[in-house]
C-alpha cells in the first residue's frame, strides 16, 4: 500500500468582481423603496470583495483555467493523469458529469467522475483520491474545481431588512477555479482524515430545483439560507469524532503550522477555532478579500499560505471542511 500527497496546486480567480459597497448600491437600484443599511454586509460577514466571472463563463471554464496553470507549472498534461475528478458545488449541466466537459476541454481520455457535497466537495474529493491511490487503483489523480456560484446571489425581491439579512449569505459568494494533483508517495503526505455530518440541518441552506409550470421546465432558484438555523446546526454538530481523529493521528492542534478552515462568515472562524482548540493565528483568512468561493476555499487558502511563505515543505497542515447539509471534516497532512 502506497501513501498519497498533494504534489501541486493552483487557483484561478476571475478579474472582475464587486465590493460590498457596490452590492449595496445594486440592491438599492433593483429594489426601489428599500435602502440597504450601510456597511451591513461587511460587518455581518467580513466580506469586502467577491470575484464575479464573465456572464458566459461555465464552472468547467473556471476549472480548466486552474488546471492550465497547474499543468504549466508541472510541465506535463492531461495524458499524464490517471483519473480526473470534478469537485464543486457548481455544475455545467445536471447530466452528464461535468468532469466529462472538463476532460473534453483538456483533450483527455482518462476515467472521470464528479464529487459534489456543497462547500466540502474538494475536501471529499481529496479523501476519495487518497483512498484510490492507497489501494493501488491510480497513481495520479487530478481534482478540478470550478465554482460559478455568483449567479445564485439574490439581488431582487428585497423589501425589508429581514429579507436583506436572509439574502445576505448569497451576497458573499464568489467565483473561482482550483486544481490539485494528488500523487502516490513513499511517505505519507496525507496523514489521515475523518468526516462527520449533522444531516438534520440540511434545510438551513438550499438551492431549490423547481418546476416552472408556464415553461414546463426545471429551473434553479436563488441560494436560500436560514442563517440562524445554519448557525444552530453548526453549534449542535458533534465535532468530538474530528478531535479524536486528530489525536489518533498522534497530533494536537498546536502541532499544525497552518490551519485552513472553510469560511462563509468571518466571525464564525474564530468561534470554531475556540471550540476545537485551534490556535487562531495558524489560520489563513481569505474571506474578506475573495468572498466565499465555496469548495475552492481550502485550495485558495493553501495557495495563499504557500505564496506568503507561511507554508513550506515539511510543514504540517490541517484542513477543516464545513459545508451545508451539514458536513464537517478534518484532514491532516505533511506539505
Amino acid at each position: 500500500m502506497s501513501y498519497s500527497r498533494i504534489s501541486r496546486i493552483a487557483v484561478h480567480l476571475p478579474e472582475g468582481g464587486r465590493t460590498s459597497e457596490e452590492v449595496e448600491a445594486l440592491v438599492a437600484e433593483l429594489n426601489p423603496g428599500f435602502e440597504p443599511p450601510e456597511g451591513l454586509i461587511e460587518r455581518f460577514t467580513g466580506v469586502r470583495f467577491r470575484h464575479i466571472a464573465p456572464e458566459d463563463t461555465q464552472a468547467s471554464d473556471l476549472a480548466v483555467a486552474a488546471v492550465g496553470k497547474l499543468f504549466a507549472e508541472w510541465g506535463h498534461g492531461i495524458d499524464d493523469v490517471d483519473l480526473l475528478i470534478f469537485a464543486a458545488a457548481s455544475t455545467d449541466v445536471i447530466e452528464p458529469a461535468t468532469a466529462h466537459i472538463v476532460a473534453d476541454k483538456l483533450g483527455g481520455s482518462c476515467p472521470v467522475f464528479d464529487v459534489s457535497n456543497a462547500c466540502s466537495s474538494v475536501f471529499n474529493a481529496i479523501e476519495v483520491a487518497d483512498a484510490l491511490i492507497r489501494t493501488g487503483q491510480y497513481r495520479r489523480v487530478l481534482i478540478a474545481c470550478g465554482e460559478r456560484v455568483s449567479p445564485g446571489a439574490r439581488y431582487r425581491g428585497i423589501t425589508s431588512v429581514d429579507d436583506y439579512v436572509h439574502a445576505g449569505a448569497s451576497h458573499t459568494v464568489s467565483d473561482a477555479g482550483a486544481a490539485l494533483l494528488v500523487e502516490a508517495s513513499d511517505e505519507p503526505g496525507i496523514i489521515g482524515h475523518r468526516s462527520t455530518a449533522n444531516s438534520s440541518a440540511w434545510s438551513a441552506t438550499v438551492i431549490p430545483l423547481v418546476h416552472d409550470k408556464e415553461a414546463d421546465t426545471l429551473k434553479v432558484e436563488y441560494l436560500g439560507v436560514k442563517t440562524l438555523d445554519l448557525m444552530k446546526g453548526l453549534d449542535q454538530a458533534d465535532i468530538t469524532p474530528l478531535l479524536d481523529a486528530v489525536a489518533g493521528f498522534g497530533l494536537s492542534m498546536a502541532d499544525f503550522d497552518v490551519v485552513c478552515i472553510h469560511q462563509a462568515v468571518l466571525a464564525y472562524v474564530e468561534v470554531f477555532c475556540e471550540r476545537a482548540g485551534i490556535p487562531y493565528d495558524r489560520t489563513v483568512l481569505t474571506l474578506a478579500d475573495h468572498g466565499n468561493v465555496a469548495s475552492a476555499t481550502l485550495p485558495l487558502q493553501l495557495v495563499t499560505a504557500v505564496e506568503s511563505g507561511r507554508l513550506k515543505p515539511g510543514d504540517r497542515v490541517l484542513l477543516v471542511g464545513l459545508a451545508s447539509g451539514l458536513s464537517l471534516g478534518v484532514m491532516a497532512m505533511r506539505w
